[in-house]
């Protein structure tokens, strides 16, 4: 049944949700010193909002920034003897100029490289409505279970008014299971439309570059293994992310600057504390989001440094990732580092 009603769904479009399913809910921060950046679809820095109001707080959101481990680099060198070097870099997975647009050194190492490594290596519409077709039960109940029956009335209306909006069917809403209408959220109405005119987002266009110099690409994950890794965080944890998304719907552009300007600004350690405080604001308690950075962040960094390591050993690697993969204990840099490469910041 669970794969009747997804082909019915899928056939209906194949567009822009087919990356956005595969995006992180994330939100960001950023540095006063970026308020005047050029917005191209709008929106404004929900931090700003926070330190005129609550100036106490900003200053707490500051300071874990300033103890975030490997923060405040977004491209670092991989080296070890008698290997020629590699590069890490950190991505946004956005269509926005500020983004899209290469600086001169991450386009050097790009073209200089000898393979891109990239969390997905393909991820054209065809190619993601084939692995969801695969496995439908992660993103539809099979069992019984109706997500009407897990959220208020009210926000399930909501959730049938933003799905209209997505041009996706309303009325397959009681089927999905929340991360996947989470997913669907987390790409704004404006970001939407640059997908929809086929604009690439970062990652893309890093295998654009890598693909005109016939470097190949590879993905360090695949479709099916992203799709898991969500699907895999408690039902409880993917109601609360779902609730929270729902309170801050009206606020998605502002919620995409933030991040947006959050990466500008390289102060990743801020993304987790800022989720807290607005889930807190909507009386969503910590503790409903224990297991999400562990199996959509943690987990997902431990898989690809193994997938990582052969490739590092033969030298010239560009590996190009969602840019929180890369900071705390537990991100890439982290990981490479104990696994005996040096890794030094280059911008």
């Amino acid at each position: 049944m669970a794969l009747l009603k997804f082909e019915r769904l899928y056939g209906l479009k194949r567009g822009w949700h087919a990356a956005g399913l595969c995006c992180l809910i994330v939100l960001g921060f950023v540095d006063p010193v970026w308020a005047n950046a050029k917005k191209s679809c709008g929106g404004s820095s929900i931090l700003d909002e926070i330190q005129a109001g609550d100036p106490d707080l900003f200053a707490g959101i500051i300071k874990q920034v300033q103890g975030t481990q490997n923060d405040g680099t977004l491209l670092w060198r991989i080296s070890r003897d008698g290997i020629p070097d590699s590069f890490l870099f950190g991505t946004l997975h956005m269509t926005d100029p500020r983004v899209t647009k290469l600086s001169k050194q991450v386009r050097a190492a790009i073209q200089d490289s000898k393979v891109v490594a990239l969390e997905v290596a393909d991820t054209a519409p065809a190619v993601v409505a084939e692995a969801l077709a695969n496995a439908p039960t992660l993103m539809m109940f099979d069992d019984g279970r109706r997500l009407d029956h897990l959220v208020s009335p009210e926000h399930f209306s909501k959730v049938k008014e933003l799905l209209d909006v997505a041009r996706l069917p309303s009325g397959f809403a009681r089927s999905f299971k929340p991360w996947v209408v989470s997913m669907v959220m987390a790409v704004s109405e404006c970001e939407r439309k640059r997908m929809e005119g086929g604009k690439p987002v970062l990652d893309a266009r890093i295998a654009e570059v890598a693909r005109a110099k016939e470097i190949p690409v590879v993905g360090l994950e695949t479709v099916e293994s992203q799709l898991e890794a969500a699907a895999s965080v408690p039902m409880e944890e993917q109601v609360a992310m779902l609730r929270l998304s729902l309170q801050l719907a009206d606020r998605s552009d502002d919620l995409r600057e933030t991040i947006l300007q959050l990466y500008l600004a390289k102060q990743l350690g801020a993304l987790l504390p800022l989720q807290r405080i607005l889930a807190e604001r909507h009386g969503i308690k910590d503790t409903e989001f224990a297991g999400f950075k562990s199996r959509m962040v943690d987990r997902r960094n431990r898989k690809m440094r193994t997938r990582a390591l052969p490739l590092l050993t033969k030298g010239k690697v560009f590996i190009a990732v969602g840019a929180l993969h890369l900071i705390g204990e537990d991100g890439l840099v982290a990981l490479l580092q104990n696994a005996g490469y040096t890794l030094e910041p280059v911008e």
